[in-house]
């Protein structure tokens, strides 16, 4: 794609009009834009010394320092930006965890723990992310830092990290909550919700979302109870087998890198007493070369067909896309701060970044030009 610099620039200070509001002064808005110019910049590494060099800045001072500003209105600000420019009424929200490998025992919940970006327990912080996607693009709205139960017991350690007193311990899930509520609550337009095993499996976060009348299509345990429609129970894995041959079809999930991702499925209805105009499902992928079997337990509107369950499971995978791009192109695990406030600081405006990058993408995918700035 032909790259129209001075299009992209200007939706940089749409971006950054629309955020800017929330510095006090003149300088650290002069510095928000020159930071999120360094996050997308080619620098090899991209933390407070690199970026006030791309500056033009004789120490890392100014980068590290500029404190007064609104970190959660600045995080509503993407979200809104995001929606404005990418939203659609069938909109997917995905959460998901990254984590960002760290050495020593200061920095902000790090711990040795299981991390996705490794793939094995590493000492580590964890973020929960929420992701919004639509046909027109994806990009990350919201973030939490997870705080193992080793720092909510250990209070010196915790504000010395700067940590304030009122955060309480959340789990992953509760986090997972807390983001979804943040983003229906704004009125973001929202079809579905996805998620993988690790939240989806949680039986209290898809009573939340029923309740909010959210359709949901999210992973869970192959083990998992399911309640039939004859009012007994049984494991997904039994559903599914027991289902004939000609109960699968072939369905691609969405285009992949190498063409359409093709897997064989199938659904099973679940549960009594559906809601008028609603059903609950249990979905079934298979992979066609493998054969393995992964389990999605759904919520949705009652004429939801396959294919329509197919695609939300597929859209999953946009929010690693979002952690692969936020990483490479816009610094998000490229720094190098301790204090609780400071992560949140630059994984904000590194989601920012991202945001910019994606709204750009897309409005040059749809040959629009950017916007007049303010």
């Amino acid at each position: 794609m032909d790259v129209d610099v001075d299009r992209w620039y200007a939706e940089l200070d749409r971006l950054h009009a629309r955020v800017g509001v929330r510095f006090r002064r003149s300088e650290p808005r002069r510095r928000a834009r020159q930071y999120l110019c360094g996050l997308v910049s080619g620098l090899a590494r991209k933390n407070g010394w690199t970026l006030a060099e791309q500056a033009g800045d004789v120490s890392p001072d100014g980068m590290q320092r500029w404190a007064d500003w609104d970190v959660d209105a600045v995080r509503d600000d993407v979200r809104d930006y995001v929606v404005e420019h990418l939203g659609d009424r069938q909109g997917v929200l995905i959460v998901d965890d990254t984590g960002f490998l760290k050495k020593g025992t200061r920095s902000a919940g790090v711990q040795r723990q299981y991390s996705g970006t490794a793939g094995r327990t590493e000492n580590c912080q964890v973020g929960v992310f929420l992701a919004y996607r639509s046909p027109q693009g994806h990009a990350l709205i919201d973030r939490q830092l997870y705080l193992p139960t080793s720092w909510t017991d250990d209070r010196d350690r915790w504000r010395a990290a700067g940590v304030p007193d009122e955060v309480e311990f959340a789990t992953k899930v509760q986090m997972a909550r807390q983001m979804l509520a943040r983003a229906l609550d704004a009125g973001a337009p929202v079809g579905w919700v996805t998620m993988d095993e690790a939240y989806g499996q949680s039986k209290s976060l898809r009573v939340w979302l029923e309740q909010r009348d959210v359709g949901y299509v999210v992973a869970t345990r192959r083990n998992d109870d399911m309640i039939t429609t004859t009012m007994g129970t049984a494991r997904a894995e039994e559903l599914i087998a027991a289902l004939p041959a000609r109960a699968w079809c072939r369905l691609s999930a969405g285009a992949g890198a190498h063409g359409p991702r093709e897997y064989r499925w199938a659904r099973v209805p679940v549960r009594i007493c559906w809601r008028p105009g609603r059903g609950h499902w249990l979905l079934a992928r298979r992979s066609i070369t493998t054969g393995e079997i992964a389990y999605y337990v759904c919520y949705g509107p009652r004429r939801t067909r396959p294919v329509d369950l197919a695609r939300v499971a597929g859209a999953r995978w946009a929010i690693e896309e979002c952690f692969q791009q936020a990483k490479n192109e816009a610094g998000l695990d490229e720094y190098q701060v301790r204090d609780w406030r400071a992560w949140y600081a630059h994984i904000t405006l590194a989601m920012a970044a991202h945001a910019w990058l994606s709204v750009a993408r897309s409005l040059a995918t749809k040959g629009k030009p950017a916007p007049a700035t303010a």
